[in-house]
């Protein structure tokens, strides 16, 4: 991640417009907070991918939100409406307005798993960029022509060292971005399951055919763990092998169109992380107190 951040930041002399890939599911957690700051005042399209299995009306808001920022434009898409990506280019050229014999050139980036290569092969035809159900396939940065005087910069997958906020974390071990063997199914199915509980119980009846929804996250996960065998001996719910089969259903879209954050979460999240990075500024300086006494 290092290397890919180190790149980026070389080629930014000559980028004229950046192209960030979110998860429509979890738009601000797959938001690089390191881009924003990168990106300076140049002009940013911020493509809302997966919004097939998203939330439409949650997507809606999201673009609302995001487009409040200068110079930020965004649109949805999906590998199944393949006929919003000619937007993508006009998009472009209408925030780059391309003068007579000058390149156009337009960094594309998002976390891992997000759907970049699936998107570029899509935008050129043809397979230029290797694609993967799973982060970190793209390892290098390439130049690839869309138009005579267009191009794209692919860089790797991005996810930023230390992911403040724990909700966040927990977003991206479920969609997907954070490689399955760094984290533990449990530990993101009863973080998914208390979310659902609340945001969609609906589809958690119709997915599991439940009369009445559990109160609690286990309570929810051994109920669908009967309901599809997921027992070992004394009759008793796998809880490993439950969590995986609904988080790899969740990730699929079989629960149906499910996003995972509001712009309310984020602020009050945000809020949060600020208190707690204080707090940990303060227990700091009186460290440094006690150790100057000495």
């Amino acid at each position: 991640m290092h290397k890919a951040s180190k790149e980026i930041k070389e080629a930014l002399p000559k980028v004229d417009l950046f192209i960030e890939i979110l998860d429509a599911r979890i738009p601000y957690s797959s938001e690089n907070p390191m881009l924003a700051k990168l990106r300076g005042d140049k002009p940013c399209i911020k493509l809302l991918s997966k919004s097939d299995l998203a939330d439409p009306e949650r997507t809606q808001q999201w673009q609302e939100i995001l487009e409040q920022e200068r110079g930020v434009k965004t649109l949805a898409i999906s590998i199944d409406q393949p006929e919003k990506l000619h937007r993508i280019v006009e998009l472009i050229h209408k925030l780059v307005p391309q003068k007579q014999g000058k390149l156009i050139q337009a960094m594309i980036t998002g976390i891992p798993n997000v759907g970049k290569s699936t998107l570029i092969n899509q935008l050129t035809g043809r397979t230029i960029a290797k694609t993967g159900n799973e982060p970190a396939v793209t390892k290098g940065q390439q130049r690839i022509k869309l138009e005579d005087n267009l191009y794209l910069l692919d860089t790797p997958g991005v996810l930023w060292p230390k992911v403040e906020n724990e909700h966040s974390s927990y977003r991206l071990g479920v969609t997907g971005a954070i490689k399955d063997t760094a984290m533990e199914y449990e530990d993101i199915a009863f973080y998914a399951a208390e979310f659902l509980l609340s945001a969609y119980p609906q589809l958690l009846k119709q997915r599991y055919e439940l009369d009445e929804l559990p109160e609690t996250e286990l309570e929810l996960l051994e109920a669908i763990g009967r309901k599809r065998g997921c027992l070992r001996g004394g009759n008793r719910v796998d809880l490993n092998k439950v969590s995986m089969l609904f988080i790899n259903e969740l990730r699929a879209g079989t629960l149906g169109r499910i996003t995972f954050e509001s712009p309310e979460m984020r602020d009050n999240e945000e809020k949060q992380v600020a208190i707690q990075q204080a707090l940990k500024e303060e227990k700091k300086d009186a460290r440094k107190t006690r150790r100057k006494k000495k």
